[in-house]
């Protein structure tokens, strides 16, 4: 049921495309010739999992760190962007930041190891490939539920 909505609203998007001159079947097969970094931050607003609940006071950053349904935990983040590589046509790349390791009860910055990024790169081995599809992850519960 889902999948016919999508694919009806993806008729009638293709069609308000086409009135404007913009082949939307085209820009999709283009698109997989395209590599795209995907930057970890876009899936929780750069709070990172440095600390719980870590906030970005006095950054001096555009964002807030407040996005509502932002990733909570590496999971959570994981699974966002399973869901987005699986949806957008293309071999990419995620750009991973320091502060998004798997830290249990922290770490200070000049104490991080490859090992506080062995679960990414588990969670990475499989989806890497030169193909042009990406393993489709389960997708995430939207809005998320209210933390514990």
């Amino acid at each position: 049921m889902i999948d016919a909505r999508i694919e009806d609203r993806y008729r009638i998007a293709r069609e308000v495309y086409a009135e404007n001159g913009v082949d939307a079947d085209g820009a999709l097969r283009e698109l997989k010739t395209v590599s795209l970094s995907l930057h970890c931050w876009q899936g929780d607003d750069v709070g990172g999992f440095e600390r719980a609940g870590g906030e970005l006071a006095g950054s001096g950053l555009q964002v807030t760190g407040s996005h509502p349904g932002k990733a909570r935990t590496v999971a959570e983040l994981q699974a966002d962007l399973g869901e987005a590589l699986a949806l957008i046509p293309g071999s990419h790349r995620v750009n991973l930041h320091a502060i998004y390791g798997e830290f249990g009860s922290g770490a200070e910055r000049n104490a991080i190891e490859p090992d506080h990024f062995r679960g990414w790169i588990e969670w990475a081995a499989p989806r890497a490939s030169s193909s042009t599809s990406t393993p489709r992850a389960s997708p995430t519960p939207w809005p998320r539920p209210a933390s514990p």
